[in-house]
């Protein structure tokens, strides 16, 4: 049996749901709302580059700082 969202499924249940059609809708969001390792290293990948960017960014504005103060 696949991962079932157990809170869903009870709560489908307790509001008149036939069990089937409760056990369906509860398995298809499991499978929907989990990540697979290729959605985490593309997350990582795209962090990384974010990383980068700030780094840039910063290091820019500190050489505008000490521009400003020197000089």
């Amino acid at each position: 049996m696949s991962l079932m969202v157990t809170e869903l499924y009870d709560a489908l249940i307790a509001a008149g749901a036939p069990e089937e059609k409760a056990r369906a809708a509860a398995q298809a969001m499991s499978e929907e709302s989990l990540a697979t390792k290729a959605d985490i290293v593309r997350l990582e990948r795209e962090l990384s580059v974010v990383q980068w960017m700030t780094g840039a960014v910063v290091a820019g504005v500190v050489s505008l700082l000490l521009k400003s103060f020197s000089g």
